[in-house]
């Protein structure tokens, strides 16, 4: 008997506790979309709080003990640890300090507040977190550390922020020429400190440093872009109707038709566009194969797709 009612009330409270998570996820969607406003800046300050908490776990358990400068302003604070055992965090904080007010006047005071807000606790989990180095390894230093950090200054940016330093630059850089990457500008702007690093620390150190930064830009670009699984399909062929049709038909995807007029021919015809995911290339080369074997088929990536179909704004 005992038994049976040990049985009845772990189920009882299973139930009342997935009731209960129903109910605040009910309460927390309702509170969504009443404030919309609030939730988004909820959800950035979250996102710039996680991400400096992980970018500056990376320093005490990777980067420091092994000496890795990983360019910017906490790369200029890892030489004048080196030297002179000065604190990374706080002369990163002390050297990112003048770049806040180019950043005030440039991209505004709502992105200065949060790259301040940003840099202060980043710097903070610097110096006072508690962790031990995991390893000694330089090599597995540079490498988990890359992958940390580049998940930590991802999801700052994702938040509306930087950490200040060359991050701050790269961000002002992105917002004016969208062609640019950030990850790509860091990798360049970076590439100088860490120069200065092989001359003041050691040319093995720096090399390590120049793994550690070309692996957090990568992860970094994965982390506010998000992973290429989308195509862009460029399709030039006189069966555009019928291909279109089945692409629509048999493939459930828009396709979007632009006028486009051969230089040699001087023949005007539709050039069909249409965005797929990886899993959909092969039924899509399928369809141009049974239509038109000659078409002239352009497939690029597409770094992000939003819409129908796709993720939506709110990712």
């Amino acid at each position: 008997m005992v038994k049976y009612f040990c049985i009845y009330f772990v189920f009882q409270a299973a139930f009342g506790a997935r009731k209960g998570c129903s109910l605040m996820v009910r309460s927390v969607r309702s509170a969504i979309s009443r404030h919309p406003a609030a939730a988004e800046r909820f959800f950035s300050y979250a996102q710039i709080l996680l991400g400096a908490l992980i970018a500056g776990a990376a320093y005490p358990l990777f980067m420091t003990p092994n000496r890795i400068a990983p360019g910017g302003m906490t790369g200029i604070a890892t030489i004048l640890n080196h030297l002179f055992h000065w604190p990374v965090g706080t002369v990163s904080l002390l050297l990112n300090l003048p770049l806040f007010l180019i950043s005030y006047r440039a991209m505004g005071r709502i992105f200065a507040f949060r790259s301040l807000i940003a840099t202060i606790f980043f710097t903070l989990f610097i110096d006072i977190l508690p962790l031990q180095p995991m390893t000694n390894d330089p090599l597995l230093g540079a490498l988990y550390g890359g992958v940390m950090l580049g998940a930590g200054l991802g999801l700052i940016m994702r938040g509306g922020a930087t950490s200040g330093g060359s991050d701050m630059i790269a961000r002002m850089v992105h917002k004016r020429f969208q062609f640019i990457s950030v990850g790509s500008f860091l990798f360049a702007i970076d590439f100088a400190v860490v120069v200065s690093a092989g001359f003041l620390i050691g040319t093995t150190e720096a090399l390590y440093a120049l793994i550690n930064i070309f692996l957090s830009a990568k992860v970094m670009d994965v982390v506010i872009i998000g992973f290429s699984s989308n195509k862009a399909c460029f399709v030039m062929s006189s069966r555009w109707k019928e291909i279109s049709e089945r692409i629509m038909r048999e493939m459930d995807r828009g396709v979007t038709q632009l006028i486009a007029r051969g230089a040699y021919t001087g023949t005007e015809r539709p050039t069909l566009l249409c965005v797929i995911s990886r899993s959909e290339i092969m039924a899509f080369k399928r369809i141009l194969r049974e239509e038109d074997e000659n078409a002239f088929v352009i497939i690029v990536e597409a770094h992000e797709a939003i819409g129908d179909g796709f993720s939506g704004l709110d990712k």
